[in-house]
């Protein structure tokens, strides 16, 4: 197996293919990265940004180039000997005219070829869906958006098509029926009677249609609709008298604006085909397909199915067999209808082949163990290394500014708990309905549950889903597994405290989720509670990303670097034992996975964190600030249904967001104002406390806006907050460096985001997706490269003097990558040793060794910096450290060489840190 050393990872588009990083391979191996890591290269929507809405898994998309550009990419990587992880998105593809699989579905239904493929309930309860999928892709309500003429019938060579704007349905072929009938006596006078060879030819097609006989299947249903199709457009275009038929027909089926009753044939033809149209805010309460999370445009793939499985992973399998991708990366592993058997499965196709899982953990909750991969795309790390830097000493401070500031007075807790509730009751309101009617037909064959109603099941589930711990677990054919029983006893003890009248319905869910079945059951009857279980499983996970990821860490502000995805914020920061800890458990289990501190998901660019951090260690200082600032721009704010907008909340994020994503330079003459405004926008949509996506409110976000706006045009504010934010960015520049170090030598992988060698100051996506500078990245490698060589200790002067133009963030990849990749085992398979810190500043500094064999790193860094030295001061030097040594276990080697100064240590059974960080502000020592 290729195990990367460091992977970089690119979002690929059509403002940036394969072309375009072909171009800069060569850089990449110069940094010291050894494998590319992809987002999705697979056809997606027209436009797509990011690649996960996939049309087509079987082609490589056409916006990022050709074949032949692919290749040229895979040749320029196999010759620098670098290896390519490729994101791939097995739960979902796009709902979507591009995705012809799904098509196919919505014209022939069950005839279709891919009947089974995508996870579409067709035997819904409700009679307006059964047997039809829900097309919840309108932005108005059916019946108005058909009265406007929004929905038009069309004609052209591929047959008739629904269409609204952008969205093109195929009609299914028995409907042609009804359209060619219509004024079909009219036709025969225009051809001078029916004996017309043309004429005869259309009877002979309504025929056709008519008497496709049931039972025929496959490629000789395909053969007798496309004869049809094509003879019907044969016609269109050789005889003037058809082409006419035919398009006063459509314009008779498509209706008059200003008189509903002509709508009345288009309308009768709607109804007849395999898809309801509908409004998209009905996806939230009434659905009969899985979406991913709440995307109405995004249907999920039965990829369980084995004919699902093998088509849909064809091209990569190929891919994989010829060598040109070396790595497969799982993107939401937890949306799959059973991720163990899954993760088998491709196991065994792909072979010895790296593998990692895109996969959300609590805290303290551990990764399947028996799962065959190397494991997570490392949120669990980034999460640990953050916590490093949040002082946990002032969580009461903090809390107290908070609630003091934002009035905010729930716990974390209740908020979680209460957010998730929100979910349940509105966005996948139709996916909690869908499984009570599950549950309502599992109970009803139990004499246990037989009496239990569909509202108290529903209100019992409910309950359950709103309390759920972690994303999921993982029961399966197999059984649960103890960690799976622990989760569930835990959450069904307190679902019982919450609605205790609901006792007997919980019992009997805990009961199901726990596969304590009845000897009476039959087998037909166990395989039903099993799927209703694997069901419930893969809804937690959506609910927990919704109600937790992308609502409640834009509701809870106490600290918001903690917000962050697989975060606690609830928890301030997380201890250096706990750190340890975790790396030990990573070295013992999971020595391979990834290690990220940014990723296209993440809420904030890893240096936004870095900065904001910093907050945590002065809170008296933030608290005098944020009140002044405040009291500055009060008047800026608006008034309106006796709310001032924007609410002291929404505001308390608004200032730390500024005070992490200020540029080191100047706002005048950038993006900054508009990309905050799009960024707070969606923050409060997100919050769903005054406006969401579901119901926007214009009144509370136009008047936000405004006032980001007059805050960040307003000279003398930004005069009164630069001091302060200034300071803030120097303590992150070391924060940020710090956290570089650590992701390096930790236990696993390290993945670098495109463009974070410089200070990433971005945005929640899509603001983390914008094009980077990498001519401006490859000259600056280029200079430190070659100073380097000439007088190290003369640049690393230089680049700390001048941190703040991002060089020397670079700097310090290269060379840690240059570390890593002459002492690959010891990176990969050393053990993990944390080191015990004396002095009298032990509590600022983080250190561990990594040892194989003979060879020994340790890597040791600073941290909470604010009491130690001044703003415009480095970390550097015994004046500053005083005392403060790392004491180094027995045996540990007595010479050291630092691989970022080049410089060389001794120690006597301790290392001084002064010493060690005498030139730059981290350091890595090996011997």
């Amino acid at each position: 197996m290729r195990i990367p050393t460091a992977t970089y990872r690119f979002q690929f588009h059509a403002g940036f293919n394969f072309e375009d990083a072909k171009q800069i391979v060569a850089y990449l191996a110069e940094l010291g990265i050894t494998d590319i890591y992809a987002s999705p290269i697979f056809k997606a929507r027209k436009g797509s940004s990011h690649g996960y809405d996939v049309v087509d898994s079987n082609q490589i998309n056409p916006e990022l180039g050709t074949r032949e550009d692919f290749e040229a990419l895979v040749s320029e990587l196999q010759a620098k000997n670098m290896g390519w992880v490729q994101d791939i998105v097995p739960n979902h593809m796009a709902y979507d005219s591009e995705n012809l699989l799904l098509m196919d579905v919505l014209e022939n239904g069950p005839d279709s070829e891919y009947f089974d493929y995508f996870d579409i309930n067709w035997d819904h309860p409700y009679e307006d869906i059964k047997g039809r999928v829900l097309a919840p892709l309108m932005g108005s309500f059916y019946g108005e958006a058909l009265e406007n003429g929004e929905i038009q019938l069309k004609y052209d060579e591929t047959g008739l098509s629904v269409n609204y704007y952008n969205t093109r349905l195929p009609v299914r072929i028995e409907s042609y029926v009804k359209f060619i009938t219509h004024s079909l006596g009219q036709l025969a006078r225009e051809l001078g009677g029916r004996q017309h060879p043309d004429f005869i030819k259309v009877l002979g097609i309504l025929y056709l249609i008519k008497n496709i006989p049931s039972e025929v299947k496959g490629k000789e249903r395909y053969d007798q609709i496309a004869f049809a199709k094509g003879l019907l457009w044969e016609l269109y275009t050789e005889n003037p008298a058809i082409k006419d038929f035919v398009d006063r027909n459509i314009e008779y089926f498509n209706g008059e604006k200003g008189n509903p009753e002509s709508f009345n044939p288009l309308d009768s033809l709607l109804s007849e085909q395999f898809y309801r149209l509908s409004f998209w805010k009905v996806g939230a309460e009434e659905i009969n397909y899985r979406r991913f999370f709440t995307v109405n445009e995004l249907i999920s793939v039965k990829v369980e199915e084995i004919k699902a499985f093998r088509r849909n992973h064809a091209l990569i399998f190929h891919l994989v067999e010829e060598g040109k991708f070396t790595g497969l990366r799982i993107d939401h592993i937890d949306g799959l209808y059973d991720p163990t058997e899954y993760l088998n499965r491709l196991r065994e196709k792909t072979g010895d082949i790296y593998i990692a899982v895109e996969k959300i953990l609590e805290q303290k909750e551990n990764l399947p163990e028996y799962w065959p991969i190397e494991g997570t795309s490392g949120y669990d790390f980034l999460i640990q290394v953050n916590g490093i830097f949040c002082q946990q000493e002032n969580e009461e401070k903090f809390s107290d500014i908070y609630q003091k500031f934002a009035r905010a007075n729930t716990n974390y807790e209740q908020l979680f708990y209460d957010k998730k509730r929100l979910i349940v009751e509105r966005n996948l309101a139709g996916d909690v309905d869908n499984l009570a009617q599950l549950l309502k037909r599992v109970s009803g064959q139990s004499r246990y549950g037989n009496d239990f109603t569909r509202f108290g099941l529903q209100k019992a589930l409910s309950e359950v889903l709103a309390l759920f711990p972690v994303y999921r677990t993982y029961i399966n054919q197999d059984g649960l597994r103890e960690s799976d029983r622990i989760y569930i006893k835990e959450v069904m003890e307190e679902a019982r405290r919450h609605v205790p009248q609901l006792l007997k319905e919980l019992n009997f869910i805990e009961k199901v989720l726990l596969l304590e079945e009845e000897e009476s059951l039959t087998a037909e009857q166990k395989e039903l509670r099993r799927h209703f279980v694997m069901r419930l499983q893969q809804l937690t996970g959506p609910l927990m990303a919704k109600g937790i990821e992308d609502t409640l860490f834009y509701v809870y502000n106490r600290l918001i670097s903690l917000n962050e995805v697989g975060g606690n914020p609830g928890q301030f920061g997380i201890s250096i034992a706990d750190f340890h800890e975790f790396n030990q458990k990573q070295q013992e289990t999971w020595p391979h996975k990834m290690n990220a501190t940014a990723t296209h998901d993440t809420k904030r660019g890893e240096d936004v964190r870095s900065r904001i951090n910093v907050l945590s260690e002065i809170p008296e200082e933030w608290e005098k600030q944020v009140k002044a600032w405040s009291e500055m721009n009060r008047a800026k704010k608006k008034k309106m249904k006796n709310r001032l907008i924007p609410d002291v909340n929404d505001e308390y994020f608004f200032y730390q967001t500024l005070i992490g994503t200020y540029p080191f330079g100047e706002i005048k003459g950038t993006d900054y104002h508009d990309r905050m405004k799009n960024f707070v926008i969606k923050a409060v949509r997100e919050a769903k406390v005054h406006t969401a996506w579901l119901r926007p409110d214009s009144d509370y976000e136009n008047a936000y806006m405004d006032f980001v706006d007059a805050v960040l045009a307003d000279e003398k504010f930004l005069a009164e907050i630069q001091p302060f934010q200034k300071t803030i960015a120097q303590y992150g520049i070391f924060n940020s460096l710090s956290q570089t170090l650590l992701k390096a030598t930790a236990p696993g992988v390290p993945d670098f985001y495109q463009g974070t060698e410089f200070w990433d100051l971005s945005h929640v996506d899509p603001d983390n997706r914008r094009p980077v500078n990498f001519e401006e990245r490859v000259a600056v490698l280029k200079e430190i490269k070659e100073k380097a060589e000439k007088d190290i200790l003369s640049l690393i002067a230089d680049l700390v003097a001048t941190r703040s133009d991002a060089r020397i963030k670079m700097f310090l990849i290269n060379r840690i990558l240059a570390a890593r990749n002459e002492n690959i085992e010891l990176f990969q398979s050393g053990d993990y040793i944390p080191l015990e810190v004396a002095g009298k500043f032990s509590d600022r500094v983080v250190a561990f060794a990594r040892k194989y064999e003979n060879k020994v790193a340790i890597a040791l860094t600073p941290r909470f910096l604010t009491s130690l030295i001044k703003p415009e001061e480095v970390p550097l030097g015994e004046q500053v450290w005083e005392d403060t040594r790392i004491e180094l276990p027995q045996g540990m080697p007595s010479a050291w060489k630092d691989a970022i100064t080049a410089q060389t240590i001794q120690s006597n059974g301790k290392v001084l840190i002064g010493q060690a960080l005498q030139h730059f502000p981290v350091a890595l020592l090996i011997s």
